[in-house]
């Protein structure tokens, strides 16, 4: 098993920076509504949760 690094920082209530070893996001929102994160990488991702097992996510590569 490799080993991973990562970490999570909270910079705002509701914004967080989020490291690891080959990038960084953005990510803004919270838990009770859409989260939308921006990636060093190019990448955009939006998700929301939703009441019991489900889940919507959308990621848009740029």
């Amino acid at each position: 098993m490799p080993l991973t690094f990562g970490k999570s920082f909270r910079i705002l209530p509701g914004v967080r920076l989020n490291i690891n070893r080959k990038s960084w996001s953005i990510t803004t929102g919270g838990k009770h509504g859409p989260r939308r994160t921006r990636s060093s990488n190019g990448s955009r991702t939006t998700s929301v949760n939703l009441p019991g097992p489900f889940g919507w996510r959308k990621t848009r590569r740029s």
